[in-house]
């Protein structure tokens, strides 16, 4: 294994101060087909180190905004494409260039890139259906070069009493042994999934699928769902699975108690679902905790709150996750609150008993647009997490962190084969006399996320260790390193 590191420093820590940053505008727009949805992925398309920013625009053109350097943002160039509700950035073939998975109501459109922030149409076989796709996630079985993708769908768009009666299928689309086909198979029923993320949840070694779902709880036994694709079948009470009832926006998956198995935030309508990891699955989290953010925290709007896209990162680099939740209504539901600030949650808890203190208006991210998909990413290279959020009908928003905070490692991982990026993979990081723990997925928040690398606050640690649980399975070498970006090579 080899490591290579730059430097990445900064004083200690203080509650998180953001600061706006001028972008090319872009706006999520639409009507009802476009209520849900508006994601962002941020990735680096041109290797100098720092993420890009594509966000889905609804009835306008998903946007590149091509990151030079020190907050400066550039519109970059992509094929049009209209009716997008989110995009992924992955690397389907393994030639070191992400490419991009756009979701959109009507066929779904894969972007490749040649690693220069060029994209081309590419037709890899996708369905060519007319459907609404509001969810995604990939994962690399055992064996195999190339993914396994998840796509999660909404209502279904021919139900001729729809728009919002019934609930389409999702579909996994398998490799197939022989050839660059795919097996497709149906997820039925659907319960209109608005995110899905495969992820190891007990850690056996056998990833899992989680559907957070939006609809139908009042017919046909409508609920949360997880799919085991080794067994290809749902999972259920008698496998372990306590399925909640909500109105399922994202998923934010991340080890935040210590016990080596994520734990989890599902937004919703009303609270947003705090879940912590067991021997034997999850349980609620109790409501002390602080993070179930239920009503607006700035005005006088009681109403309960909608919760979006929802993202772990340490923001202040002390060594604990906090939690970012993009807010806003659907549209105009009486029911909901329209002033519903976005939510920073600080954890200022114990490593094995988190506790949040809300300090979005403080640090200046508590936008009283309608948020949707975010992403919480060092944009700047500096080993603190900036922020960009996609709002419906408003302009897209970017802020800068110039916090004080702490120290930060950033890990990036690689290994030889179809699966270059070791999506599956798990990286441990000791420093402080504590061990945090992060897998890496590709898919869950709303409609879209980050990838690249993994960022850890190690608070005032001169340095520290760091070692990759690959996707097989195997443990490599603990590695010393200093504040920092790292690349760990298989």
């Amino acid at each position: 294994m080899r490591w290579m590191l730059l430097l990445l420093a900064a004083p200690a820590a203080a509650d998180p101060r953001f600061a706006p940053v001028p972008v090319p505008v872009h706006v999520y727009d639409g009507g009802w087909e476009h209520f849900v949805g508006g994601g962002i992925a941020a990735f680096d398309c041109d290797g100098d180190g720092l993420p890009e920013l594509a966000a889905a625009g609804g009835t306008n053109p998903v946007t590149l905004l091509h990151n030079r350097g020190n907050m400066v943002f550039e519109a970059g160039t992509l094929p049009e494409v209209t009716g997008a509700s989110g995009l992924y950035a992955l690397d389907l073939d393994a030639d070191g260039a992400r490419d991009l998975v756009v979701l959109r109501v009507g066929p779904d459109v894969v972007l490749r890139g040649d690693g220069a922030c060029g994209f081309v149409p590419w037709d890899i076989g996708l369905p060519d259906e007319d459907r609404w796709t509001t969810a995604f996630s990939a994962m690399w079985a055992e064996g195999d070069a190339r993914p396994t993708l998840a796509f999660g769908h909404y209502v279904d768009r021919s139900d001729p009493e729809g728009p919002f009666r019934a609930c389409d299928d999702n579909l996994i689309l398998r490799p197939e042994p022989e050839g660059d086909g795919w097996e497709e198979i149906a997820l039925t029923p659907g319960f209109c999934a608005l995110s899905v993320l495969f992820s190891d949840e007990d850690r056996d070694g056998r990833p899992t699928l989680r559907l957070s779902n939006d609809r139908h709880y009042y017919v046909s036994d409508g609920k949360e769902q997880m799919w085991s694709p080794q067994e290809a079948r749902f999972l259920g009470a008698e496998d372990g699975f306590d399925a909640p009832s909500i109105w399922g926006m994202g998923i934010a998956s991340r080890d935040v108690t210590g016990d080596g198995r994520p734990d989890l935030v599902l937004t919703s309508m009303g609270d947003q679902l705090t879940m912590l990891s067991t021997a034997t699955g999850h349980e609620m989290a109790p409501f002390e905790i602080g993070s179930f953010a239920h009503r607006p925290h700035v005005g006088d709007d009681g109403r309960p709150s909608t919760g979006w896209h929802a993202q772990w990162g340490d923001v202040d680099n002390d060594g604990d996750a906090d939690l970012f939740i993009a807010k806003g209504n659907v549209d105009q539901m009486p029911g909901m609150a329209m002033a519903d600030p976005n939510n920073l949650l600080l954890n200022e808890g114990e490593p094995d008993a988190p506790r949040f203190r809300e300090v979005s208006e403080g640090a200046g991210v508590a936008s009283m647009h309608r948020g949707r998909g975010a992403a919480l990413v060092d944009l700047d290279g500096d080993g603190r997490l900036d922020l960009a959020v996609v709002n419906r009908r408003a302009p897209l928003e970017v802020w800068q962190n110039g916090s004080e905070t702490g120290h930060a490692v950033s890990v990036i991982v690689e290994q030889p084969g179809g699966n270059r990026d070791a999506v599956g993979a798990w990286v441990e990081l000791r420093a402080g006399g504590g061990v945090q723990r992060q897998e890496l997925t590709l898919g869950g928040g709303h409609a879209g996320g980050a990838v690249g690398p993994l960022h850890f606050g190690i608070g005032e640690a001169d340095e520290a260790e760091v070692r990759v649980i690959w996707p097989d399975g195997t443990a490599g070498e603990w590695r010393t390193v200093a504040p920092g970006r790292v690349l760990l090579r298989r």
